[in-house]
């Protein structure tokens, strides 16, 4: 009689050594795993035998045939390899401890599970295809297997992660309402799985790498150790601490307006600003800053968009109101009308072009213009002062120095000769005037009476007499250069009978 059997199931392929207990196993002739004989048996005694299962499937019944007969049939289950298909999680500490679910198939009845060649701690079988088991200590990336009647799975890769380590916590202080981000610096960060600010966990945090944290202070009070947990563990703790400090106020900026590329310096007042650990321009921190008094920071402006933004200061006690700071756009001209004028200036200019808005200088070359006026984004009116040559126009703003349009200082006209110099009263005698400057002659006159003309070059003009009294009249030019000398012209009546 057969009462029990270890192990009751074996590999398909055979080769499992099974112990069968009972009674009467005197002189066994024959030990059958179903219709097959073992590969071999010993009788050890009267109430054991040890048999190697042969090959097979299923499950089938173990038989001992002795002289008195064969004995009752004990079930015995060919089973298949187990094989793994999940582990999570996939890491723990190198201390251990960690409780992996494994999923897969013929888990029943397995007999070991290994974390590398090291024995799990404890598991246990679920169901045929989900095993818990508590990762022993260990170290590196091991091989999860599960050894059963069937043999030993597949492995599956589970990794054994330091704790992360804290190193700085910048900055180390913050205000009571929580809100300030804090960089934590260390170790073991990838994966990190919580921040806590001592026990409340942080509002929201971000891994920035294996070695940087960022995360943002809840609410709190007092020092408090700040830590971070991850796979490896919870690391050790740095102080940060809550401080019932004033909210920081801005009232004013100057100037309240700059040019996009920043680079200039404005000046903050307001109150509350010791401590300040961050200025920003909108989103943008500011280039640098220096903490000047309570009611006083020196900022650089950082690049921005042209338009509006709003200056904070962070300190301690929390984040500032804003103030409105403009970024403005690199002015442009596009034309100066006139462009000519007289050497000792006083024309006005109407100068157009882009972004003229704030305007704080005019020049013509490197001299400041007489006076100027900021009509509107697109138009100035600027009084020309003297000079000479070609020069550019070029306007300053906020927003930086315009491009130049160039404008040119025109000589007075001088006329030297008349040809002729005398004529009829009637009109109509081309006179040929001599002289300098003449190119941009705009108007010739004889008398007050102006007339047609035609500039052949700087040095002569022709124009036609027009009708006049007899005697002398003064003939003069007008450039944008201003108006020349006058020389005597004399109409001559004709003769009578």
């Amino acid at each position: 009689m057969i009462s029990s059997v270890t192990p009751a199931a074996g590999s398909p392929g055979g080769g499992t050594l099974v112990t069968l207990t009972g009674s009467n196993f005197i002189q066994p002739s024959a030990v059958r795993f179903g219709p097959n004989l073992a590969t071999s048996f010993t009788a050890v005694s009267a109430t054991q035998i040890t048999a190697v299962a042969p090959p097979g499937s299923g499950t089938v019944q173990i038989t001992v045939t002795t002289q008195g007969g064969t004995s009752n049939g004990v079930a015995f289950g060919y089973a298949g390899a187990p094989t793994l298909t999940g582990v999570s999680p996939t890491a723990g500490p190198a201390s251990g401890g960690t409780v992996v679910t494994l999923t897969g198939t013929n888990l029943l009845a397995a007999t070991a599970v290994r974390f590398g060649t090291a024995n799990a701690t404890t598991f246990t079988v679920v169901s045929a295809t989900q095993i818990t088991a508590v990762a022993p200590p260990g170290s590196g990336t091991v091989q999860v297997t599960v050894t059963g009647p069937g043999g030993t799975s597949n492995g599956l890769a589970y990794s054994y992660v330091a704790a992360p380590v804290v190193s700085a916590v910048s900055p180390g202080q913050g205000p009571a309402a929580g809100g300030n981000t804090v960089t934590l610096t260390g170790s073991g960060f990838t994966g990190a799985t919580a921040v806590r600010f001592g026990a409340t966990p942080a509002s929201s945090f971000t891994v920035v790498s294996a070695t940087q944290i960022t995360a943002v202070a809840p609410p709190g009070s007092g020092t408090v150790q700040v830590t971070v947990t991850g796979p490896g563990g919870t690391s050790n703790g740095l102080a940060y601490s809550y401080i019932s400090a004033p909210v920081p106020a801005l009232t004013s900026v100057s100037p309240g307006q700059g040019p996009v590329v920043g680079g200039n310096t404005v000046t903050l007042t307001g109150s509350d600003l010791t401590g300040v650990t961050a200025v920003a321009f909108g989103s943008t921190p500011a280039t640098s800053f220096t903490v000047v008094s309570a009611t006083q920071i020196n900022a650089v402006a950082p690049p921005g968009a042209a338009g509006p933004v709003q200056i904070t200061v962070t300190g301690p006690g929390g984040t500032s109101n804003g103030v409105t700071y403009f970024y403005v756009g690199v002015p442009t001209l596009t034309g100066a009308a006139p462009a000519l004028g007289p050497l000792t200036g006083g024309t006005t200019v109407t100068l157009t072009g882009t972004n003229l808005l704030g305007a704080t200088a005019v020049r013509f070359g490197a001299t400041p213009a007489s006076s100027f006026t900021v009509v509107s984004a697109t138009q100035i009116t600027a009084v020309a002062p003297a000079g000479s040559g070609t020069v550019q126009i070029t306007v300053v703003t906020p927003g930086g120095t315009s491009n130049g349009v160039p404008y040119t200082y025109v000589a007075v006209p001088v006329l030297t000769s008349l040809s002729p110099t005398q004529g009829p009263l009637n009109a109509g005698t081309t006179v040929t005037l001599f002289g300098s400057g003449l190119t941009t002659t705009s108007t010739v006159l004889f008398g007050t009476t102006p007339t047609s003309f035609t500039v052949v070059s700087d040095t002569w003009v022709t124009a036609i007499d027009p009708s006049g009294p007899a005697g002398p009249v003064n003939v003069r030019v007008t450039t944008p250069g201003g108006t020349s000398n006058s020389l005597v012209y004399t109409r001559v009546a004709g003769p009578g009978i």
